[in-house]
């Protein structure tokens, strides 16, 4: 089992945070922590393969409590869990070794990508000996940087698809099929279909808006819990 440590300032994230672990094969939560110095504390009694890691806490920014965890000597790993879009940001994570960078909000079966592919990294690397060449070095680093490619129904785009998680995502209370379409530049039509997708697969909600006269229109809404 790969042992998790969830670093998260919101108790209702973290919670969050720590059941979508839990449903991941082959992992568990060691510990949820609210802090930077209890995640430090927390190294100094027990262990972790794995920290989810956000950025902004209350006492620390997350960067420094990767530099404090590999000054102590800890050698574990980072996903930042994170809403930090700054682009300074993104490259001292890479700096300071936070493997992977998941942005906020976000989905389960995004999570669960990011797991699923740590879990083959570290599955290829734990091997002795000796790689055969750069094609397997390269390789066992494209499992952690490049996603899942999961076949979209026929007619669907990869590109659209993420405009439209995009704006989704973006949206505070959801979105209609004609205000994605507003959004994305496609037409209500298509819109429809890739909201639709979404929600399928649990990515998204249907909402029923009954403000209207006559059919209410169903808007769309990120899970709460992925919030």
């Amino acid at each position: 089992m790969i042992r998790v440590l969830v670093v998260e300032d919101d108790p209702v994230a973290a919670e969050a945070h720590r059941q979508y672990v839990e449903r991941v094969a082959g992992f568990e939560v060691a510990g949820v922590v609210h802090s930077g110095a209890d995640a430090l504390r927390f190294f100094k009694r027990e262990q972790a393969d794995l920290v989810l890691l956000d950025f902004y806490l209350p006492d620390t920014h997350g960067l420094k409590v990767c530099r404090a965890m590999r000054a102590a000597g800890h050698p574990v790993d980072v996903i930042a869990v994170t809403s930090a879009r700054d682009l300074t940001v993104v490259r001292a994570a890479v700096s300071v070794g936070v493997v992977q960078y998941l942005l906020k909000p976000f989905t389960f079966a995004s999570l669960r990508d990011k797991l699923e592919r740590y879990a083959r990294f570290r599955e290829s690397a734990a091997r002795s000996g000796e790689v055969t060449g750069q094609a397997e070095v390269d390789g066992m680093l494209a499992t952690l940087r490049t996603p899942n490619q999961q076949a979209l129904p026929k007619g669907l785009s990869g590109e659209t698809l993420q405009a439209i998680t995009d704006a989704l995502s973006e949206a505070a209370d959801g979105l209609s099929a004609a205000a994605a379409a507003d959004l994305t530049g496609v037409s209500r039509v298509t819109a429809r279909r890739y909201l639709e997708y979404l929600a399928d697969n649990g990515l998204a909600l249907r909402k029923p808006n009954y403000g209207q006269v006559g059919r209410p229109e169903v808007r769309f809404v990120t899970p709460p819990a992925d919030r």
